[in-house]
């Protein structure tokens, strides 16, 4: 068995719904499972992550405290853009899906990305679960 240290780093994308349960402390245990990362693992959002975000608060303009917290969170974490590779796995993602008979959404290009960079998906979205296949999945 390889010992931990040669073991390659795990890159944790997370989906906008954990980093909403992160944030306001609804998942305790994803936040401290996030801070206690070593620092070859990384965890980050993707862009189309801080975009849904940012959306959001748009909706929200009352909510200070909260969007205090989220920019809190957005300038401590990584944000990774996204790019043709992602555009390229979305294609491919999603026609699979659909050939198969279950759909994503036409805006969930978060699965798309975290192949595309071999991440594993962090999310709550039930969603992703018919697609493990194509992509790994942390609830």
């Amino acid at each position: 068995m390889p010992s931990q240290a040669s073991l390659a780093p795990v890159i944790y994308l997370l989906d906008t719904n954990k980093v909403g349960y992160i944030v306001t402390g609804k998942s305790r245990a994803a936040r401290e499972t996030m801070t206690a990362l070593t620092h070859d693992d990384m965890g980050c959002i993707s862009t189309i992550s801080e975009a849904e975000i940012q959306y959001g608060l748009a909706k929200r303009p009352n909510a200070t405290e909260f969007r205090s917290l989220m920019d809190g969170f957005l300038a401590s974490v990584r944000i990774l853009p996204s790019n043709r590779d992602e555009a390229y796995h979305y294609g491919l993602v999603r026609a699979t899906l659909q050939n198969a008979g279950t759909p994503l959404g036409g805006l969930d290009m978060i699965a798309a990305h975290a192949v595309a960079i071999g991440a594993v998906l962090v999310t709550n979205d039930k969603a992703f679960g018919h697609g493990e296949d194509l992509y790994a999945t942390v609830n």
